[in-house]
């Protein structure tokens, strides 16, 4: 894409739609960026969602890229290695890499999405629009139809050209598979395995209560815990667990009883540092875990995949982000 005075309309505020418009307005481009969502600097969201995910160099190129990498950094804790812990609560090091200085970095979801909204916005040429979720495409002219989550009233909004970063729910992919001349081949693969989101909380000095600098891991063949530093000394914890078929599963994971139980048996030094693990269970949602993958990601030369949109995948690869990022980088 070259310099130009086109208007690009974005559909998607997250990660990658933010870093795009950021990117595109950068380059010249008039940006309209649109989100079904409240704008998350004014309005607290996503509880139970992953508040952190893992920045690795291959997302970094593409903030750099954008002249955010310095800022995006501070929101960075980084990680040397994983932390493995055993079911008797021993623990070793494996570093990610030999070399001193390389690492992967735990950063704030929402912290870098509302980094990205604030340079997005500092542009003349970008406009914000939240509450409006899409729900219709006219692929061949570039159209797409919102409804306003308060007024609840539509309109329609253009781009010489779209770009779909609307997710791996994506209305935009939706639209491209039904229209059978497009030859448009789609898979979706859900995992029989679920995730849920626990905290390990600051000390009360607001420190952190295991080792800072790592990705923490609990294999248990077929469950996985795993947990992530953050800013404030809390870790975000991710429970990995089958749905169903086995002893400790989401299906029978109903009591605080059994809750208790499980976790004592498979993850006791873990229990220990969740204080309020039984109420976060029953209090956040379980999210499914799947990949999608499409074919082709453009059409009429109006229409762009991008980001989850184009090539979700589960969040324990640690790619997500990092390979949405990359899309910017490329476009």
């Amino acid at each position: 894409m070259e310099n130009s005075n086109q208007k690009l309309l974005i559909i998607g505020a997250g990660l990658c739609g933010s870093l795009m418009a950021l990117r595109m307005a950068q380059r010249g481009y008039q940006v309209q960026l649109v989100e079904k969502r409240p704008d998350l600097r004014d309005v607290t969201q996503d509880a139970g969602r992953s508040i952190n995910l893992s920045l690795s160099d291959r997302g970094l190129k593409a903030l750099r890229l954008a002249g955010v990498e310095e800022q995006a950094l501070e929101l960075c804790i980084p990680m040397y290695g994983r932390m493995i812990h055993d079911q008797k609560g021993n623990t070793f090091m494996s570093n990610y890499s030999g070399r001193d200085g390389e690492y992967i970095n735990s950063i704030s979801r929402p912290g870098l999405n509302m980094l990205l909204l604030d340079k997005a916005e500092e542009m003349p040429n970008v406009e914000l629009i939240f509450n409006k979720g899409c729900t219709a495409i006219d692929l061949e002219k570039g159209t797409a139809t919102f409804t306003d989550y308060n007024t609840k009233q539509e309109s329609t909004f253009e781009g010489d050209l779209v770009l779909a970063t609307d997710g791996a729910g994506s209305v935009v992919r939706k639209a491209m598979f039904n229209k059978r001349e497009l030859l448009f081949s789609f898979s979706q693969q859900w995992l029989t395995h679920g995730y849920k989101e626990i905290t390990i909380p600051a000390t009360k000095d607001g420190g952190y209560r295991t080792e800072k600098g790592a990705l923490h891991i609990w294999p248990r063949g077929e469950d996985m815990l795993i947990a992530l530093p953050n800013l404030d000394g809390s870790f975000t914890v991710t429970l990995f667990a089958p749905y169903a078929n086995t002893k400790y599963c989401f299906d029978n994971l109903t009591t605080p009883e059994m809750v208790q139980e499980y976790f004592t048996q498979e993850y006791p030094d873990a229990i220990a540092l969740m204080p309020n693990l039984v109420t976060e269970f029953f209090d956040n949602p379980t999210g499914p875990l799947g990949t999608i993958r499409c074919s082709p990601w453009h059409c009429y030369q109006k229409v762009v995949l991008l980001g989850d949109a184009a090539h979700a995948i589960v969040p324990f690869y640690g790619q997500g982000m990092n390979a949405s990022f990359e899309d910017v980088f490329v476009v």
